[in-house]
């Protein structure tokens, strides 16, 4: 075989296997997501089972280099690449379809073991295992430009899906076709491993040991110093990532597909520090370093940090600088071949060990996003820690940690001094705020989700019962309970927030809640008295509530108000065409289905729209400029129902606007949907 053929072997099979790792993050994220509420939680416990089984390849990597033979490490690659076609295609089994009652971390990662285990593991190992095979080849001091070629696929895997495979191929069409690309790669893999199975004991050459340059890799062993190096500096790229895309998407602006840029920020910075030395320059990154890390940590108590405008290129700048320095400094401390799958294990050992401290430790221990200060402090010790033999470095790296740690206790004050309850969990971060106004009789108690509001109540006694932000009497679902049956009514609600909904309770009525998150039922019987003053009978239902509604017998609704579409996270599940069949099997034959779809980047009327003409019903689009009431919020509620007398009554006619269509839009089903396809 030509050496031209036999780089292309190599290239293609580290570049297909990257590509594949990076490609079924989303597609098997967004298949569990429906599963466990939509959460923005599902996409970083995904992230963590990821960082670690690529920890665990990378080990395995590391292990059968050291200890078998090239012909004894073929045999048992390939066996291990033919077993894991058994779990093709990678469609996720219904019995992992929780109950409710679950740790929902544990039963994530459990089902990404049993779904996507084996065929992950072997992705992961490919690029460290084929690098070292290369390093016996007469290339092997270009083994490092390989893992920047993995960084870009990877990119391009990132990339490309949003923008060219979710909008034109349903999630079971992208299950089959990443399952037959998985089993071109196995071929392509076992070629590749066969080829250096054929060399044998075969040594890097002399021609290879010639080539690799003084800088660029370093013949001598590594010593503790830089085994923590080697660990540390990813574990803070990672943390940073993780930290950095929680702040930005929960503190700054809840704008889907936002968490897309800092990811390809990061892979980009190991493209770019990898693919050669004249991308990282320390007479430049380091004091930029310097400089965005203070800035960082200022902008986390001011303003300045919670502005879209100047906090979104903030934070992606200081990504971009910090995680140069990061991998830049990898680069340099790069060893010799011979050491390469020990400097790739303790890399990956470094990006899991950061993506569970945030991921999995942080909202445990942590009542707020309190990780991204603390990782700005870690990193000005890291940068110290690089320059240790250099007095003036070291010493402004202390001066810098102590500036980041001034501005986080600055806003830990600010924080625990304007909030009357922080509290945090998987789904997200919580808080109630007091707003005072000139006239005691407008103060009002507000609830936060991340930086979305949830609702807020008057604190004045005499003006408890009010509805406010969303759900005014002339909002699309105070419209539709008013136009409710008289008698008893019974109302279901998808998402409680301050539990506002409740001022419309009457005596007999029953307001049944379903509510996923149990930290929001908390705070809306110790911060607010909505659900407490209701003359209703209130109804809890703790869990995702489309699970909870396909396993209850018909509940008879009059009005089911579904309102959980405000944030980045949309939770699919709940307005696809399966999601419209199970509420109309609970609301009454002439009852009205409520959708929320009050959002700044998304355009989610057309699809309730297009759901509600696919099967048949008429929907209504609702709007409310609430222009002479300060307590209320500009809204949009798209009402459906079977009965068109139903929403043709004056008040909901009189205030119905239009529709505006997508063109090209189609009816979102669990299968096939795509909300790059609504941005506004």
């Amino acid at each position: 075989m030509s050496p031209g053929y036999i780089k292309l072997l190599f290239a293609g099979t580290i570049f297909t296997s990257a590509f594949l790792l990076f490609l079924v993050q989303p597609l098997i994220a967004k298949q569990i997501l429906p599963w466990f509420g939509g959460s923005a939680a599902v996409w970083s416990i995904c992230m963590v089972f990821f960082q670690v089984v690529l920890l665990a390849g990378y080990a395995y990597s590391d292990a059968v280099t050291r200890r078998l033979s090239v012909k004894a490490q073929a045999r048992l690659h390939v066996a291990l690449l033919l077993l894991s076609l058994a779990f093709l295609p990678i469609v996720t089994s219904a019995r992992w379809k929780p109950a409710g009652s679950e740790d929902p971390t544990l039963w994530i990662l459990g089902l990404l073991l049993g779904t996507i285990g084996l065929p992950y593991f072997l992705l992961s190992t490919t690029g460290p295992l084929v690098q070292s095979w290369l390093s016996r080849t007469p290339w092997g001091a270009q083994v490092y430009r390989y893992f920047s070629l993995s960084n870009l696929a990877s990119l391009a895997s990132l990339l490309s899906y949003p923008v060219l495979i979710e909008p034109h191929s349903s999630l079971l069409r992208q299950a089959q076709g990443w399952s037959w690309a998985y089993a071109a790669f196995v071929l392509l893999c076992i070629g590749t491993t066969l080829y250096a199975a054929r060399q044998g004991t075969a040594t890097p050459t002399a021609g290879a040991a010639e080539a690799v340059p003084a800088p660029t890799a370093h013949a001598q062993a590594p010593g503790i110093a830089d085994y923590l190096l080697w660990l540390g500096l990813p574990a803070l790229g990672s943390w940073l990532l993780l930290a950095i895309t929680n702040h930005i998407t929960q503190n700054v602006a809840a704008i889907p597909f936002l968490w897309v840029l800092p990811l390809s920020v990061y892979l980009l910075t190991f493209v770019l520090c990898f693919e050669s030395d004249r991308w990282y320059r320390r007479g430049f990154f380091l004091p930029a370093t310097a400089v965005m890390l203070v800035l960082c940590a200022f902008g986390l108590q001011d303003s300045l940090g919670s502005d879209v405008k100047t906090a979104l290129p903030l934070y992606v700048i200081g990504l971009f600088v910090l995680c140069m320095f990061f991998h830049g400094e990898m680069a340099r401390m790069r060893p010799a071949p011979q050491y390469l799958t020990r400097f790739y294990l303790m890399l990956s050992l470094g990006g899991a060990i950061g993506g569970i401290a945030v991921g999995l430790v942080a909202p445990h221990v942590l009542p707020a996003y309190y990780e991204l200060g603390l990782g700005l402090i870690l990193s000005a010790l890291a940068g110290a820690a690089v320059l240790r033999g250099r007095r003036l470095g070291w010493a402004g790296g202390m001066v810098v940690a102590a500036c980041c740690a001034v501005f986080l206790a600055l806003q830990v004050r600010s924080d625990s001094t304007g909030a009357r309850e922080m509290t945090r969990n998987f789904y997200g971060s919580l808080a109630t705020i007091d707003t005072r106004r000139d006239d005691p009789a407008d103060n009002v108690r507000k609830l936060f989700h991340g930086s979305i509001k949830h609702g807020e109540q008057f604190l004045a006694p005499a003006r408890r019962r009010e509805p406010t932000t969303y759900y005014g009497a002339s909002s699309g679902v105070g419209l539709a309970i008013a136009e409710a049956p008289q008698g008893p009514r019974r109302v279901g609600l998808i998402g409680l927030g301050a539990g506002t909904l409740a001022v419309y309770g009457r005596a007999g009525d029953v307001f049944r809640v379903y509510e996923i998150n149990p930290q929001v039922f908390e705070l809306a019987d110790t911060e607010f008295t909505f659900l407490h003053d209701s003359p209703a009978q209130i109804e809890r239902v703790l869990g995702d509530a489309r699970l909870a509604l396909e396993r209850e017998e018909p509940q008879q609704f009059d009005v089911l108000a579904v309102d959980a579409f405000s944030g980045d996270s949309v939770p699919i599940h709940l307005i696809t065409e399966e999601a419209m069949g199970v509420y109309l099997r609970h609301v009454k034959p002439d009852g009205v289905i409520a959708f929320h779809v009050t959002n700044r980047f998304l355009a989610l009327a057309p699809v309730v729209a297009e759901i509600a003409k696919a099967q048949g019903l008429h929907a209504v689009l609702v709007h409310d400029e609430a222009e002479h009431n300060d307590a209320l919020r500009r809204t949009d509620w798209v009402l459906v129902s079977r009965s068109a007398a139903r929403l043709d009554r004056e008040s909901i006619r009189s205030a119905s606007v239009p529709v505006t269509p997508i063109e090209g839009l189609q009816a979102w089903t669990d299968d096939f949907n795509n909300l790059f396809g609504v941005l506004k």
